[in-house]
């Protein structure tokens, strides 16, 4: 077990003063709302792309810091990129924790940010970078050490550029995620990816309207639908290699069990929501992810899956507190069972998501 998770422990049972405002469970469903009572994300605040042009940062190894918590999907999503292509010391992550009515905290144990600048506040790093600043400060979130200001919290893209404009500085023989001859396959079926499935969970969630919540979650089993057969004869989402899109697809998949689903079941009845296991070839995939790479013991740790070293676990901590789990140990070994997907290939090719729906792939802007 990681020193991290040491730490970690100690800090998420460390008592600190309450806040002086109360702190909502889900903030979520009084600021993001449609008229209809469905749930609409707020936009990121800072969608900066690292690259070379003239109003783009540039990567640079130690520059930045990521600052995350790691029971986060869209953070968890830019560790496992960060980790599969070796970017671990050009990019150091520090882990957030404990967020109330005045924002995420930052570990003052891993990395130099809250000696640096000051503060173990996520919000006083947006409130740097733009005065007045009275939002909320999201995870993941890139800063610059050396100005202390917000570099990009756009998760949506910043999977992307570790991909390509980090690309000088991956480890040797790591995976290229983002292959220029599927790149635009793999933005539209990131965009459904992001809407469906990702974002889908939330939608139930976070709705203040029955219908709504039943409506998103329709939409999200019949994804899974359709990425189960497609996982039927490939290994991975475009056949036999893996990308971006199936860090994004094994950022939900390894949280669903033990973190959506059972307060989805709360919502909407145990009996009306599926279990990943339910489809048999999207949960042998996420199997044969997990055991490849796609998970460390911190995060393992925060999906409830291993104890700290006091023998407890994160369990309650989330979506699923106050609810009735299987076991972390009986969890754990299901994920153990070997996947038996090793000899899958198949063809990138597919009438679904990524294709346009046709041989001529859509195009967006000029």
């Amino acid at each position: 077990m990681s020193s991290v998770v040491t730490e970690f422990e100690t800090e998420l049972n460390t008592r600190h003063p309450e806040p002086k405002e109360p702190v909502k469970a889900f903030p979520e469903t009084n600021t993001e709302q449609t008229p209809d009572g469905a749930f609409r994300r707020q936009r990121n605040l800072f969608p900066v792309r690292f690259g070379e042009g003239p109003d783009q940062p540039k990567a640079e190894p130690g520059r930045y810091r990521l600052l995350g918590a790691v029971s986060c999907g869209w953070a968890r999503r830019q560790l496992i990129a960060i980790r599969l292509l070796g970017l671990q010391d050009a990019l150091p992550f520090v882990p957030l924790y404990g967020r109330d009515s005045q924002g995420w905290r930052i570990s003052a144990s891993q990395g130099d940010v809250v000696e640096r600048w000051g503060s173990d506040r996520l919000n006083s790093f947006y409130q740097r970078t733009l005065p007045g600043f009275t939002g909320r400060g999201t995870s993941p979130t890139v800063i610059d050490i050396e100005t202390g200001t917000v570099v990009t919290n756009s998760y949506h893209t910043l999977s992307i550029d570790l991909e390509t404009a980090w690309k000088p500085f991956h480890a040797a023989g790591a995976p290229d995620l983002y292959p220029e001859d599927l790149r635009q396959e793999i933005d539209l079926l990131n965009q459904q990816l992001f809407d469906d499935v990702n974002n889908g969970t939330y939608k139930v969630i976070f709705a203040t309207n029955p219908q709504a919540a039943r409506v998103a979650l329709g939409i999200f089993e019949a994804r899974l639908a359709d990425y189960d057969f497609r996982l039927d004869s490939r290994r991975y989402l475009f056949g036999d290699r893996p990308t971006d899109s199936d860090i994004r697809l094994f950022q939900t998949l390894s949280s669903y069990e033990r973190t959506y689903r059972p307060r989805l079941a709360a919502i909407l009845g145990d009996a009306n929501v599926k279990h990943l296991q339910d489809f048999a070839n999207l949960w042998g995939y996420a199997r044969d992810l997990f055991q490849h790479g796609f998970v460390d013991d911190r995060e393992l740790y925060f999906l409830d899956l291993l104890p700290g070293p006091s023998g407890e676990y994160v369990q309650g901590k989330s979506f699923a507190n106050g609810l009735t789990l299987p076991s972390p140990e009986e969890s754990l070994a299901a994920w153990q069972e070997p996947s038996g997907r090793e000899s899958l290939a198949g063809s990138p090719l597919y009438s679904g998501p990524g294709s346009g729906g046709s041989f001529q792939l859509w195009q967006f802007g000029a």
